[in-house]
């Protein structure tokens, strides 16, 4: 498998030269806030003082999972092709979010357990019929997720413009991804696993308890890829491709939620630098949530913080797409608000 190089971007004289820029616009030092940070990081990624988002593209990446069989959703797992074809009749909350935004949408059938007719926005790369039940052995094999990061990378660098704005479905995937969060960051179990799709108490400890044998069941799988391919899934796979791409092309990368951000986990631990592309666009209600953000966060210690806190929990790439005017907004405050010297208005005085 090839990887594709993920250089570090820190560039510190153009960090000055934004910040000066920021810090010469018509209000009080910092009186933006964190939106400040947001054109700061934005100009560092696209290389430029004065950076503009084009054509962004929100990639909703859809899979299957075994597991599912085992109860650990309260949804059945048939859900996942039917909100496929809702994302692409445009009735799911991404498809009005992305209208309302001008996001252009692409579904990606990435191993849904369900034959789609040809349709416009929809890309079919299948790795199989929905991983295997992760509770009898390995949910994927390596080369399953080899071929997925592959596939990944080969979808972004077909797709237009400098951002990438991340969204998955998959019923099943909360637990791939919580059994994702324990073994490479080493928290335990029951903090990194929540209610996903709305299971009750028990239904949470039941699952707790089965993602537990499922661990125990592959104890050696302890390194990013074969993790990956012990919990699954095949949209992971294909996202964590994705997100290596969109790095190495220097694209801004919106992450969503709990899913979204585990492939990023995975995507991290192959390439350190990845997360400097990154966008957190909110905080999950997810309990795990928390534990990822500080994984990923840009020093030990230092957790990542996203732009939202709503208390989202559904995934589909909505917490990206609600924080896209965001980024365009810090990207015009560079591009256009004035400075006090072109306005004609005193500093702060002496």
């Amino acid at each position: 498998m090839h990887l594709p190089q993920v250089p570090d971007i820190i560039d510190s004289e153009l960090a000055q030269r934004l910040q000066q820029k920021l810090d010469n616009k018509t209000k009080p030092l910092g009186a933006l806030g964190r939106l400040e940070g947001l054109a700061l990081q934005i100009g560092l990624i696209l290389n430029t003082e004065t950076p503009a988002l084009v054509e962004p593209q929100l990639v909703v990446f859809a899979a299957d999972h075994g597991l599912a069989a085992r109860g650990v959703s309260a949804y059945p797992s048939e859900v996942t092709w039917q909100m496929v074809q809702n994302f692409l009749a445009g009735g799911a909350a991404v498809s009005v979010l992305a209208r309302q935004h001008a996001l252009a949408l692409t579904v990606v059938d990435c191993g849904v357990r369900h034959d789609f007719a040809p349709q416009a926005g929809l890309l079919v790369r299948k790795l199989g019929p929905g991983t295997a039940d992760s509770s009898c052995g390995s949910a994927m094999t390596l080369a399953q997720c080899d071929q997925g990061i592959a596939s990944g990378q080969a979808i972004v660098r077909d797709l237009p413009g400098n951002a990438l704005l991340l969204g998955e479905m998959g019923i099943g995937n909360t637990s791939a991804a919580s059994m994702l969060l324990a073994r490479l960051t080493g928290h335990p179990l029951a903090q990194c696993v929540g209610a996903g799709t709305g299971l009750d108490a028990a239904g949470v400890e039941r699952t707790c308890a089965l993602l537990h044998q499922v661990l125990a069941l592959r104890d050696g799988a302890r390194t990013p890829l074969p993790a990956l391919a012990a919990f699954g899934g095949f949209e992971i796979a294909t996202m964590v491709g994705a997100v290596l791409q969109a790095a190495a092309q220097r694209r801004v990368i919106v992450v969503d939620g709990f899913i979204a951000s585990v492939a990023v986990l995975v995507a991290r631990e192959l390439a350190p630098a990845v997360t400097q592309r990154c966008v957190f666009s909110h905080r999950s209600n997810e309990q795990g949530h928390a534990l990822m953000l500080a994984a990923l966060g840009p020093q030990p210690r230092v957790p990542a913080q996203p732009l939202l806190d709503l208390g989202l929990r559904l995934g589909e790439g909505s917490g990206a797409a609600l924080a896209w005017p965001l980024l365009l907004s810090a990207c015009l405050v560079l591009r256009e608000m004035a400075s006090f010297e072109s306005a004609g208005v005193s500093g702060k005085a002496e």
